[in-house]
């Protein structure tokens, strides 16, 4: 999932780039988007890493391995979507203006989601494991 999220949105920006062909610089406030895209890349940057910590601090000891990841995948997914969101708003946000803010925004936030690949030590991180279980995943 996360391997579809970063082509599709990679994609995007490619093709967003290759659309616009041009870049401004020009600060001149006269866009909402200069001053909305930084509060939603905020908002989505630290939205998602406070939003995956609640949701996998609440994932108990003492239930099934199957479940613990199913409630480890969900909190993956939704911090990605609160990553990629705030990008798609910026690509937007340049195509419309040509404004190369945003662009730089989101391709911020691009190489922010590619470096939340999911791994087997983010998962015996962030989850609570008992050592059988950490050994399970491991091996797998």
């Amino acid at each position: 999932m996360h391997l579809f999220l970063l082509a599709g949105l990679s994609i995007f920006t490619i093709w967003v780039i290759f659309q616009i062909n041009t870049f401004n610089t020009s600060s001149n406030g006269e866009s909402i988007f200069l001053y909305a895209v930084p509060v939603f890349a905020m908002l989505g940057y630290f939205g998602s890493q406070w939003v995956f910590k609640k949701m996998t601090s609440k994932i108990q000891l003492n239930i099934r391995l199957e479940e613990k990841l199913k409630k480890y995948q969900s909190a993956l997914h939704l911090k990605y979507a609160l990553i990629e969101i705030p990008a798609f708003i910026g690509l937007f946000a340049y195509y419309n203006t040509g404004n190369a803010l945003p662009l730089v925004i989101s391709i911020c936030l691009l190489a922010y989601l590619a470096v939340q690949r999911p791994n087997k030590e983010n998962i015996i991180k962030n989850v609570p494991l008992i050592p059988e279980e950490q050994i399970q995943i491991q091996k797998a």
